[in-house]
């Protein structure tokens, strides 16, 4: 299968090695940016007659049954138009999926008009620190997972919280419903472009049913990924980039005491899990896109952007909680995310 990569910046150049190791035929790489480009051709020897400078005629020229793409946010509705309009199957997008809401249903529009398989680059079911714990949370041990917190660094609302929305809709089998949020002052800046914007500060997301998201993610916190998992008998943590997992649950002769009894005898163990990277499961995506199993679908990335948009507006309205099923007067605010 022929494939070619649009933007070949960092994540860029990871999904060039990606389609290498899948044994996929690259035809070809794209970016306004000369200077990546030629990254692309010293740190995975892509040669010189497969660059390209303009979207549009790369995927003219070559017509690539599969399209990856890993530019900035402002242009995947573009290239996601441009890519299923010229015959593309496969297309796997990064996050977050677009810049505005109205680009999310558009994109997904035209990929379901062309037959075309649109996958969101958010990993979650592919990496061993989110199924492992989804596994443990929902047997009779834990009794099933109630609340997900996260304390991180300064790592960006739409560049690493929107992982985050879609790994709480993952990990509950719930779509976020209502979202607060309480923003840091000033704007975070991102490293590629002056242009770009971020954001940092707390969040709060419940599910329908009641189950609840943390995430705090403030100016002043400046190292680290952890979760805890909160069940009706018990905790998982994960420190996410050391790689280690802590288990604890109440001893089984002890669960049918009511959860005020919280410091009952517990089984404690802890062992390590595989660390955050973001190749191995960027190759799980692709791979299941490809092979017709399940994915992260557009509408699993729409979700995310929406709980996005969804925390902007709360911020911004004095962190009231906002419906992200009631976004459709803001869908075609565009936010300056890369």
């Amino acid at each position: 299968m022929n494939v070619v990569v649009l933007g070949v910046g960092r994540m860029g150049r990871r999904h060039i090695q990606v389609t290498r190791e899948m044994g996929l035929d690259l035809v070809g790489i794209c970016d306004p940016n000369q200077e990546s480009l030629l990254l692309a051709q010293k740190e995975q020897a892509v040669p010189p007659e497969l660059h390209y400078t303009d979207a549009r005629t790369l995927l003219s020229e070559k017509k690539p049954q599969c399209v990856v793409i890993a530019s900035t946010a402002p242009s995947h509705r573009e290239y996601v138009e441009l890519a299923a309009n010229l015959g593309a199957k496969y297309i796997l997008c990064e996050k977050p999926m677009a810049t505005s809401l109205a680009d999310c249903d558009a994109m997904i529009a035209i990929c379901r008009k062309y037959g075309v398989r649109l996958a969101v680059n958010h990993q979650m079911r592919f990496m061993e620190q989110y199924t492992e714990p989804k596994k443990q949370l929902q047997s009779d041990k834990f009794g099933g997972v109630s609340s997900i917190t996260v304390v991180a660094g300064n790592f960006g609302m739409a560049m690493n919280g929107s992982h985050y929305f879609e790994m709480f809709r993952y990990m509950t089998d719930e779509a976020p419903k209502y979202v607060s949020a309480w923003f840091s002052e000033g704007k975070v800046a991102n490293p590629r472009g002056v242009e770009f914007e971020d954001r940092a500060g707390s969040i709060r997301i419940t599910s329908t049913s009641g189950k609840r998201f943390y995430l705090e993610t403030s100016v002043d916190q400046g190292h680290g990924i952890q979760v805890i998992y909160a069940a009706k008998f018990g905790q998982i943590s994960v420190d996410e980039l050391a790689g280690k997992m802590r288990m604890l649950f109440r001893e089984e002769q002890y669960r049918d005491l009511p959860t005020t009894r919280y410091g009952m005898p517990a089984v404690i163990s802890e062992s390590n899990i595989k660390p955050a990277d973001a190749v191995a499961p960027s190759r799980a995506v692709l791979e299941a896109l490809i092979n017709g199993v399940d994915i992260p679908t557009g509408e699993d990335g729409r979700l995310a952007v929406a709980s996005l948009v969804a925390a902007y507006v709360s911020s911004e309205n004095g962190s009231r909680g906002v419906d992200v099923d009631d976004m459709s007067v803001y869908s075609q605010r565009v936010f300056p995310w890369a």
